[in-house]
């Protein structure tokens, strides 16, 4: 069916996500009903992806199967932080936006930003003409998402069979996963993605090289604003006083999954440059 507005869909995946973010936005300020927002994030992803395989009409291999890969994250995700919202209440995240409206706002455009940069890579592949054979690319990004997504959903569901025991009420969850990552969910989304771009690369072509602000804006998202840094600092102010918890929290690799006796025994220069350990992680542990 060629091209809508221009030849890479860029207008129309922008289009498309901020009229689709704005009506739940509209929803959510005025019945004051917070809990569609990560059902509305992940379900963009599927729509822009879908949208612009139909639309461009080839149906490359490539093409189907990167779209396919992203539905299943998207419904997978948004199936599951929907059920997990309704179980549990309100989002505790919008507490001080919900008579904001100036604030919420801004949280609704930043998800349309996020939705539409992290797409890029599927939307650029949907818009190409071009068609390679496959290569081992495809094949590393296809391994790369097939393990973000494994970890992704095991440590979802760990942490909910976690939290939803009465046994564990008011401790950090060590189950699975979790024992060797504090964060394996960001790690498998994170993995994920940039297995998508990594799948993308040969059909890529001089500037279409900087879809790879898609990967990297998640990954600096969830490590320095909205992701890590508000689980770090809600958690340290929970459980800091507990010596049992800043065990966990010096053995326990913040995103890469290691076994707790390796990363408890690495440098602390280490653990900084190259695992992520940033001490900003930590602004809110008891100060000796």
């Amino acid at each position: 069916m060629g091209t809508v507005l221009d030849s890479h869909f860029l207008a129309l995946t922008a289009i498309v996500t901020v009229g689709y973010q704005f009506l739940f936005f509209v929803i959510t300020a005025i019945f004051k009903f917070d809990k569609v927002t990560d059902f509305a994030g992940s379900t963009n992803f599927v729509i822009l992806s879908v949208l612009t395989l139909i639309l461009k009409g080839s149906w490359h291999f490539r093409q189907v199967i990167l779209t396919i890969l992203v539905v299943i994250w998207g419904l997978r995700l948004a199936s599951f932080l929907l059920l997990r919202i309704l179980q549990w209440g309100e989002d505790r995240r919008f507490d001080e936006m919900r008579k904001d409206l100036g604030k919420l706002a801004v949280f609704w455009t930043f998800q349309a930003v996020w939705v539409w940069t992290v797409s890029l890579p599927v939307t650029i592949v949907n818009a190409s003409d071009r068609n390679p054979s496959l290569n081992p690319q495809d094949i590393i990004g296809w391994v790369m998402w097939s393990v973000g997504i494994t970890a992704e959903a095991f440590s979802d569901q760990q942490k909910l069979r976690f939290k939803n025991s009465p046994d564990n009420r008011g401790k950090w969850c060590t189950a699975g996963l979790w024992r060797y990552s504090r964060h394996p969910n960001y790690f498998g989304e994170v993995l994920l993605w940039w297995g998508i771009f990594v799948a993308s690369t040969p059909v890529l072509e001089g500037a279409e090289w900087l879809i790879i602000l898609g990967p990297t804006f998640l990954t600096l998202l969830l490590l320095f604003i909205s992701g890590i840094p508000l689980l770090e600092d809600s958690a340290d102010k929970r459980f800091g006083s507990s010596a049992e918890y800043l065990h966990y929290k010096r053995t326990t690799s913040p995103f890469f999954p290691l076994p707790p006796f390796v990363y408890g025994n690495l440098p602390a220069s280490l653990k900084k440059f190259l695992l992520f350990e940033f001490p900003f992680y930590s602004r809110n542990l008891p100060q000796g």
